[in-house]
């Protein structure tokens, strides 16, 4: 990309144009992506795709506002170009800015971040891939399947952030996917299941390294045949009811009744876009939100997770932050420009998805720590009559993320402690504050694990944003249960 020019002098023209153009605040991100992904459909390749991108986002302040521009053109002449048309949006923000922006301090780093990558996936032979593919496919095939769908994925971004403080930070980061799929049919009925998850599969910031151990064939086998199964299981009984959440629906609940809520610029009315606001408005930080056992931290600290990092999009350190401390709600996401308003430090969440994207307020990996009720097994023992909920199918959530109903790819109907047998296209709905205060029982550590997810969508223009959530199973009483789609 930079046509011989080492990157760290394309950031630093960045920086002395935008300074001498006016600006009071400057960082510069020069990014450089690159995506590979092999998807099959029923025992042929549908997919090959390779693309790299990269480019230099611009962000000042000038005036008291912020501006921001970028350029894919790697001169020496665009960068500057770029930084100075950022000044002059800064500028004209000013005149209608009704409070200036204040940023809360942050101690300049310079750092190297290597990926926590052990076997790098864009090293793997194409063919490798492909085989391992053919294989999943092969364990799909079973009577009644009608469609069998595979994917792997892998990225790598390398990131240069400097900033007219003094940081000067390259990370460098990897990805790679892993995601199996069988749906069948009868009469009037059709019914899909996925491994691990349907929002993503395994996915982690790892190499190739963690494919293997997921023993994608043999879950693959397992999918198929629960897919077949669903085509003819009884209904989702109606009612109120125990529920036992499992790992993938529990995360995707988590993100969304618990991750959005808690981004300080919806709370602010900074952003609204795509996922709405908040009903988690400052009057209620020391409010409870959930019962004892709920306690949630934003954390980007853990090594391989897919929301973890070193530094965010602002230079600042990933850290641990606790939200929720035995369902009392105690902290939000916060940016540099935010902490300040609640007053708060920053703790380290602006992320972007490119070079060509203003970064914003994103989850980080937001878990809900591990109880003490021992096992899924032992937490099954322990429910009466109930049913476990597995796998998201679709949900819908209001825009301040209050009222919500859940659908599940599949439920295990429980009774006198024991799985009786598979019901379909379960589904559970409640008001988020209500629902965690319902939850009475969250499985051990030895249950924990973190669930990633690439998706995540938020600002206009959209941007998509990889982040994650640790649970454990957990269990709530008499949530409303019916019939999804």
């Amino acid at each position: 990309m930079a046509g011989g020019i080492d990157v760290h002098e394309l950031v630093e023209q960045a920086l002395a144009a935008a300074q001498a153009a006016g600006a009071d605040y400057v960082d510069a991100r020069l990014v450089r992506k690159q995506r590979q992904s092999v998807a099959m459909k029923n025992g042929s390749v549908e997919e090959l795709l390779s693309n790299e991108d990269s480019g230099v986002g611009v962000r000042v302040i000038a005036g008291g506002a912020w501006g921001f521009a970028a350029t894919s053109l790697a001169t020496v002449a665009d960068i500057r170009r770029a930084a100075k048309e950022a000044v002059e949006i800064a500028q004209a923000s000013a005149k209608t800015t009704r409070e200036p922006v204040v940023l809360a301090p942050v101690e300049p780093a310079v750092a190297e971040v290597a990926s926590w990558a052990t076997i790098d996936p864009f090293t793997v032979p194409l063919a490798e891939k492909i085989d391992f593919l053919r294989a999943c496919d092969a364990a799909m095939d079973q009577e009644g399947v009608v469609v069998r769908e595979s994917l792997t994925m892998c990225s790598r971004e390398e990131k240069w952030f400097a900033s007219s403080e003094g940081a000067d930070i390259y990370q460098d980061r990897v990805v790679t996917q892993g995601e199996v799929a069988a749906t069948a049919a009868g009469p009037g009925e059709v019914q899909r299941r996925s491994y691990p998850n349907s929002h993503g599969g395994e996915i982690q910031a790892r190499g190739w390294e963690i494919i293997g151990p997921q023993d994608f064939v043999g879950n693959a086998k397992i999918v198929a045949a629960e897919a077949a199964q669903l085509v003819n299981a009884d209904k989702c009984p109606e009612g109120y009811m125990d529920i036992i959440l499992g790992g993938p629906q529990l995360a995707l609940q988590v993100h969304e009744s618990c991750g959005h809520p808690i981004e300080l610029d919806r709370v602010l009315g900074m952003e609204a876009s795509f996922a709405g606001t908040s009903f988690l408005t400052p009057d209620t930080l020391g409010a409870r939100y959930g019962s004892p056992q709920i306690s949630i931290v934003a954390d980007a600290t853990i090594p391989g997770a897919l929301g973890a990092f070193d530094y965010d999009d602002e230079g600042v350190p990933g850290q641990r932050a606790d939200i929720i401390r035995e369902g009392i709600f105690c902290s939000y996401l916060t940016s540099r420009e935010t902490a300040g308003k609640v007053g708060m430090t920053a703790n380290g969440t602006m992320r972007s998805d490119g070079w060509n994207r203003a970064p914003l307020i994103r989850m980080t990996c937001i878990n809900l720590l591990a109880g003490e009720a021992g096992s899924l097994e032992e937490l099954i023992r322990d429910t009466d009559e109930g049913l476990l909920m597995m796998v998201n199918k679709s949900w819908s959530i209001d825009d301040r993320r209050l009222n919500f109903q859940f659908a599940c790819e599949a439920g295990y109907r429980i009774k006198g402690g024991q799985i009786v047998g598979l019901v379909k296209n379960p589904a559970y709905q409640g008001i988020t504050p209500e629902f965690w205060q319902s939850c009475d029982a969250v499985c051990s550590q030895s249950e924990w694990r973190v669930w990633g997810l690439p998706n995540c969508g938020k600002g206009e223009p959209q941007q998509v944003m990889e982040v994650a959530h640790g649970v454990a199973p957990a269990r709530f009483r008499q949530v409303l249960v019916g019939m999804g789609q």
